[in-house]
């Protein structure tokens, strides 16, 4: 097996990986709460990552003048986005949730276009208007139709807003990759972000009838930690490393889909038939979103 399938087989694994996550999160949430549950996969997150740190043979080091924006990006990559993302789970269906959330490329050309004056393209255009009218016809398909009463829309309006954050988050990430390795980065964040979840779940850690919680319930835990957000993200980048990220975006396209169906399938969610219409409309606006147009050639 040459090295670029064995690549692309385990960058379509992280996205299986990606995908049943979000079923593995709702089903740990019926006996684990948000807020415990949070701290518990970033408790296994932050170690994991601290163990490949060390592997790795990096040191751990910030730059003079970084202090405050690593604080400020471990806060807002890990302790807002992943509690809007946990809470908001809570209340809407994994399979909203995962198109939900797909909408981050959407979320970054938005944010990219009003506060830093970035260039959009047709496809970029067309897929946030897509993508737009996708959400619109989730919330609207739903049996309540859009109010606040309804738990599902409270529930997928917290994770468009993790889905802004994270967009955020990205293009403010980018300006410091260039001065970290992705492990360094990574293992910053843990130890800014991450720590602040395991620190704000202790309230409800103390509270937490351990005895109640099943094996199923801590093995989401341990899979939710250890792989959705440790090894997978190793994959993920030694996959872009690989076969570039054009390519690896392509996988990524097939977390909301598969998404979507493990929470149908595994979790028997009953989704309408207007809001399987909308989920097709992000997905195509997700895909044309992060399709960029062909050069043109300049002819003599």
């Amino acid at each position: 097996m040459n090295r670029t399938l064995l690549t692309e087989l385990s960058l379509l694994a992280v996205a299986l990986i990606w995908a049943l996550n979000f079923s593995v999160v709702k089903f740990s949430l019926v006996e684990i709460d948000p807020m415990s549950f949070n701290a518990f996969r970033f408790l296994l997150a932050t170690l994991f990552m601290y163990f490949v740190l060390l592997r790795s043979g990096q040191k751990l080091v910030i730059h003079k003048g970084d202090w405050l924006k690593i604080i400020g990006l471990g806060l807002l990559g890990n302790l807002v986005y992943q509690s809007l993302f946990i809470v908001g789970i809570n209340f809407t269906f994994a399979a909203n949730a995962a198109v939900m959330l797909g909408t981050i490329p959407v979320w970054i050309a938005v944010v990219g276009r009003v506060f830093f004056g970035q260039e959009l393209n047709w496809f970029t255009i067309a897929g946030v208007g897509a993508a737009f009218f996708g959400i619109f016809l989730i919330m609207e398909g739903s049996e309540t139709g859009i109010t606040l009463s309804s738990e599902n829309i409270v529930g997928d309006l917290i994770i468009l807003a993790a889905a802004f954050v994270f967009g955020l988050y990205t293009l403010f990430t980018k300006r410091m990759l260039g001065r970290y390795t992705p492990i360094q980065f990574t293992m910053l964040m843990m130890l800014t972000g991450g720590v602040a979840l395991i620190l704000a779940g202790l309230p409800w850690i103390v509270r937490l009838d351990f005895a109640s919680v099943s094996a199923a319930a801590w093995g989401g835990t341990l899979y939710s930690g250890l792989l959705s957000i440790g090894m997978a993200y190793i994959i993920w980048n030694y996959g872009v490393s690989q076969v570039g990220p054009v390519r690896t975006a392509t996988f990524q396209n097939l977390v909301p889909v598969l998404g979507l169906v493990f929470g149908v399938v595994l979790l028997k969610e009953p989704l309408l038939l207007w809001q399987y219409v909308g989920a097709a409309f992000i997905i195509a606006g997700i895909v044309l979103a992060r399709t960029k147009p062909k050069p043109k050639i300049k002819t003599a």
